[in-house]
Protein backbone atom coordinates (compact mmCIF):
# COMPACT_ATOMS: atom_id res chain seq x y z
CA UNK A 1 0.00 0.00 0.00
CA UNK A 2 1.28 3.45 -0.95
CA UNK A 3 1.84 5.11 2.43
CA UNK A 4 0.95 8.53 0.96
CA UNK A 5 -2.51 7.21 0.09
CA UNK A 6 -3.00 5.45 3.42
CA UNK A 7 -4.70 8.35 5.29
CA UNK A 8 -7.31 8.66 2.53
CA UNK A 9 -7.81 4.89 2.55
CA UNK A 10 -8.41 4.93 6.32
CA UNK A 11 -10.93 7.76 5.98
CA UNK A 12 -12.74 5.78 3.26
CA UNK A 13 -12.92 2.75 5.56
CA UNK A 14 -14.32 4.89 8.37
CA UNK A 15 -17.11 6.12 6.11
CA UNK A 16 -17.87 2.64 4.78
CA UNK A 17 -17.91 1.26 8.32
CA UNK A 18 -20.34 3.96 9.41
CA UNK A 19 -22.68 3.40 6.47
CA UNK A 20 -22.65 -0.40 6.66
CA UNK A 21 -22.49 -0.56 10.48
CA UNK A 22 -20.01 -3.43 10.16
CA UNK A 23 -16.26 -3.86 10.75
CA UNK A 24 -13.88 -3.06 7.90
CA UNK A 25 -10.23 -4.03 7.61
CA UNK A 26 -7.06 -3.05 5.79
CA UNK A 27 -4.50 -5.47 4.46
CA UNK A 28 -1.39 -6.10 6.59
CA UNK A 29 0.47 -2.92 7.52
CA UNK A 30 4.12 -2.34 8.37
CA UNK A 31 5.05 -0.61 11.64
CA UNK A 32 5.48 2.65 9.74
CA UNK A 33 2.07 2.29 8.08
CA UNK A 34 0.49 1.41 11.41
CA UNK A 35 1.84 4.62 12.93
CA UNK A 36 0.38 6.65 10.05
CA UNK A 37 -2.99 4.89 10.26
CA UNK A 38 -3.22 5.38 14.04
CA UNK A 39 -2.96 9.16 13.58
CA UNK A 40 -6.22 9.17 11.63
CA UNK A 41 -8.27 8.37 14.74
CA UNK A 42 -9.35 10.76 17.46
CA UNK A 43 -10.09 9.68 21.03
CA UNK A 44 -13.24 7.59 21.15
CA UNK A 45 -13.19 6.42 17.52
CA UNK A 46 -13.51 2.65 17.63
CA UNK A 47 -10.63 0.83 15.97
CA UNK A 48 -8.08 -1.89 16.68
CA UNK A 49 -4.83 -3.34 15.33
CA UNK A 50 -4.06 -7.07 15.27
CA UNK A 51 -1.69 -9.36 13.40
CA UNK A 52 -2.86 -12.82 14.44
CA UNK A 53 -0.99 -12.94 17.76
CA UNK A 54 0.17 -10.56 20.46
CA UNK A 55 3.27 -8.52 19.57
CA UNK A 56 2.89 -9.06 15.82
CA UNK A 57 5.02 -6.69 13.76
CA UNK A 58 2.75 -6.65 10.71
CA UNK A 59 -0.87 -5.96 11.67
CA UNK A 60 -4.24 -5.21 10.13
CA UNK A 61 -6.30 -2.17 11.06
CA UNK A 62 -9.88 -2.90 11.98
CA UNK A 63 -12.29 0.04 11.76
CA UNK A 64 -15.17 -0.89 14.04
CA UNK A 65 -18.74 0.36 14.53
CA UNK A 66 -19.62 1.79 17.94
CA UNK A 67 -21.43 -1.35 19.07
CA UNK A 68 -18.46 -3.61 18.36
CA UNK A 69 -16.09 -4.21 21.30
CA UNK A 70 -14.24 -7.20 19.87
CA UNK A 71 -14.20 -8.80 16.45
CA UNK A 72 -12.44 -11.52 14.56
CA UNK A 73 -9.85 -10.26 12.12
CA UNK A 74 -9.69 -11.89 8.65
CA UNK A 75 -6.37 -13.54 9.45
CA UNK A 76 -5.46 -17.21 9.16
CA UNK A 77 -2.41 -18.89 10.67
CA UNK A 78 -0.76 -21.64 8.60
CA UNK A 79 1.81 -23.99 10.11
CA UNK A 80 4.53 -25.47 7.92
CA UNK A 81 6.27 -28.56 9.31
CA UNK A 82 9.42 -30.14 7.94
CA UNK A 83 12.51 -31.98 9.10
CA UNK A 84 14.47 -30.12 11.77
CA UNK A 85 17.67 -30.74 9.84
CA UNK A 86 16.32 -28.76 6.89
CA UNK A 87 17.32 -25.14 7.38
CA UNK A 88 14.83 -22.67 5.95
CA UNK A 89 14.79 -18.91 6.27
CA UNK A 90 12.18 -16.17 6.33
CA UNK A 91 13.25 -15.28 2.78
CA UNK A 92 12.60 -18.86 1.63
CA UNK A 93 9.00 -18.78 2.84
CA UNK A 94 8.29 -15.26 1.64
CA UNK A 95 9.77 -16.09 -1.76
CA UNK A 96 7.56 -19.17 -2.11
CA UNK A 97 4.47 -17.12 -1.32
CA UNK A 98 5.41 -14.29 -3.67
CA UNK A 99 6.07 -16.85 -6.44
CA UNK A 100 2.37 -17.72 -6.28
CA UNK A 101 1.51 -14.13 -7.22
CA UNK A 102 0.49 -13.23 -3.67
CA UNK A 103 1.10 -9.60 -2.71
CA UNK A 104 3.18 -8.72 0.33
CA UNK A 105 0.19 -6.92 1.85
CA UNK A 106 -1.66 -10.25 2.10
CA UNK A 107 1.07 -11.79 4.26
CA UNK A 108 1.72 -10.89 7.89
CA UNK A 109 4.52 -12.14 10.11
CA UNK A 110 6.41 -15.31 9.22
CA UNK A 111 7.89 -16.93 12.32
CA UNK A 112 10.59 -19.44 11.41
CA UNK A 113 11.73 -22.18 13.76
CA UNK A 114 13.46 -25.55 13.62
CA UNK A 115 11.17 -27.92 11.77
CA UNK A 116 8.17 -25.59 12.16
CA UNK A 117 7.22 -22.21 10.74
CA UNK A 118 4.01 -20.26 11.25
CA UNK A 119 2.84 -17.72 8.68
CA UNK A 120 -0.10 -15.36 9.14
CA UNK A 121 -2.01 -14.60 5.96
CA UNK A 122 -5.24 -12.91 4.90
CA UNK A 123 -8.24 -15.25 5.01
CA UNK A 124 -8.94 -14.91 1.30
CA UNK A 125 -5.64 -16.51 0.27
CA UNK A 126 -5.37 -19.21 2.95
CA UNK A 127 -7.01 -22.03 0.95
CA UNK A 128 -4.92 -21.11 -2.09
CA UNK A 129 -1.71 -21.36 -0.06
CA UNK A 130 -2.75 -24.70 1.46
CA UNK A 131 -3.37 -26.25 -1.96
CA UNK A 132 -0.47 -24.73 -3.90
CA UNK A 133 2.57 -25.21 -1.67
CA UNK A 134 4.17 -28.57 -1.02
CA UNK A 135 7.79 -27.45 -1.07
CA UNK A 136 9.79 -24.49 0.16
CA UNK A 137 12.81 -24.43 -2.10
CA UNK A 138 13.77 -28.09 -2.36
CA UNK A 139 12.39 -28.97 1.08
CA UNK A 140 9.12 -30.85 1.36
CA UNK A 141 6.67 -29.28 3.83
CA UNK A 142 3.30 -30.19 5.33
CA UNK A 143 0.76 -27.40 5.81
CA UNK A 144 -1.99 -27.24 8.42
CA UNK A 145 -4.36 -24.51 9.58
CA UNK A 146 -3.71 -22.85 12.94
CA UNK A 147 -0.73 -23.06 15.26
CA UNK A 148 0.26 -24.40 18.66
CA UNK A 149 2.01 -22.53 21.46
CA UNK A 150 4.70 -21.47 21.81
CA UNK A 151 5.12 -19.78 18.46
CA UNK A 152 8.49 -20.18 16.75
CA UNK A 153 10.96 -17.43 17.71
CA UNK A 154 8.75 -16.50 20.65
CA UNK A 155 9.11 -19.62 22.77
CA UNK A 156 12.46 -18.72 24.30
CA UNK A 157 13.58 -15.56 26.02
CA UNK A 158 16.90 -14.27 27.29
CA UNK A 159 16.91 -12.02 30.34
CA UNK A 160 18.93 -8.81 30.36
CA UNK A 161 19.44 -5.83 32.62
CA UNK A 162 20.79 -2.39 31.75
CA UNK A 163 20.70 1.08 33.29
CA UNK A 164 19.08 3.99 31.46
CA UNK A 165 18.72 7.69 32.14
CA UNK A 166 14.96 7.65 31.47
CA UNK A 167 12.17 5.44 30.19
CA UNK A 168 11.64 7.53 27.05
CA UNK A 169 11.27 5.25 24.03
CA UNK A 170 14.43 6.49 22.30
CA UNK A 171 16.47 5.93 25.44
CA UNK A 172 15.06 2.43 25.95
CA UNK A 173 15.51 1.40 22.31
CA UNK A 174 19.11 2.61 22.36
CA UNK A 175 19.80 0.52 25.46
CA UNK A 176 18.13 -2.73 24.44
CA UNK A 177 19.49 -2.61 20.87
CA UNK A 178 22.96 -1.40 21.88
CA UNK A 179 22.85 1.55 19.50
CA UNK A 180 23.22 5.29 19.97
CA UNK A 181 20.28 7.40 21.05
CA UNK A 182 20.43 9.24 17.73
CA UNK A 183 20.20 5.96 15.84
CA UNK A 184 17.31 4.89 18.05
CA UNK A 185 15.50 8.16 17.40
CA UNK A 186 15.99 7.74 13.65
CA UNK A 187 14.50 4.24 13.75
CA UNK A 188 11.47 5.53 15.63
CA UNK A 189 10.98 8.45 13.24
CA UNK A 190 11.31 6.11 10.26
CA UNK A 191 8.49 3.91 11.59
CA UNK A 192 10.71 0.93 12.38
CA UNK A 193 9.58 0.58 16.01
CA UNK A 194 6.32 -0.79 17.39
CA UNK A 195 5.12 -0.82 21.00
CA UNK A 196 2.49 -3.41 21.90
CA UNK A 197 1.98 -4.12 18.20
CA UNK A 198 1.34 -0.45 17.34
CA UNK A 199 3.83 1.48 15.23
CA UNK A 200 5.03 4.64 16.97
CA UNK A 201 6.96 7.66 15.71
CA UNK A 202 7.31 9.69 18.93
CA UNK A 203 10.62 9.26 20.75
CA UNK A 204 9.12 10.82 23.89
CA UNK A 205 6.70 7.94 24.52
CA UNK A 206 7.11 6.64 28.08
CA UNK A 207 7.79 2.92 28.35
CA UNK A 208 6.53 0.89 31.31
CA UNK A 209 6.71 -2.67 32.61
CA UNK A 210 4.96 -5.30 30.45
CA UNK A 211 5.37 -3.22 27.29
CA UNK A 212 6.53 -5.21 24.27
CA UNK A 213 8.80 -3.45 21.81
CA UNK A 214 9.60 -4.58 18.28
CA UNK A 215 12.54 -2.99 16.46
CA UNK A 216 12.88 -4.03 12.85
CA UNK A 217 16.08 -5.97 12.17
CA UNK A 218 16.91 -5.87 15.90
CA UNK A 219 14.29 -8.14 17.41
CA UNK A 220 11.43 -8.25 19.89
CA UNK A 221 11.71 -7.28 23.54
CA UNK A 222 9.52 -7.39 26.63
CA UNK A 223 10.11 -4.91 29.45
CA UNK A 224 9.77 -6.73 32.78
CA UNK A 225 10.77 -4.00 35.25
CA UNK A 226 11.81 -0.35 35.24
CA UNK A 227 11.04 0.70 38.83
CA UNK A 228 14.36 0.19 40.59
CA UNK A 229 17.25 2.64 40.72
CA UNK A 230 20.99 2.04 40.73
CA UNK A 231 23.29 3.57 43.34
CA UNK A 232 23.97 6.38 40.89
CA UNK A 233 20.27 7.11 40.50
CA UNK A 234 19.86 5.60 37.06
CA UNK A 235 16.86 3.44 36.19
CA UNK A 236 17.51 -0.31 36.16
CA UNK A 237 15.76 -1.64 33.06
CA UNK A 238 15.11 -5.36 33.07
CA UNK A 239 13.86 -6.97 29.89
CA UNK A 240 13.55 -10.18 27.92
CA UNK A 241 14.65 -10.59 24.33
CA UNK A 242 12.85 -13.19 22.23
CA UNK A 243 15.34 -15.51 20.57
Amino acid sequence: MDIKLLPARVEDLKQICQKSNSPKFTSFLTAEETAVAAKQFSIGENHSFFGGYDSAERVMLGVLPDWCEETGFPITAITFTYRSCDKLSHRDFLGALMALGITRESVGDILVGEGRTVAFVANDISKFVLTQISKIGNVGVNLTLGYSEPLPQLGQKQEFSVTVASTRLDCVVAAICNISRTQASDKITDGLVAVNSIGVTKSTLTIKAQDKITVRQKGKFEITSCDNLSKKGRIILQYNKYV
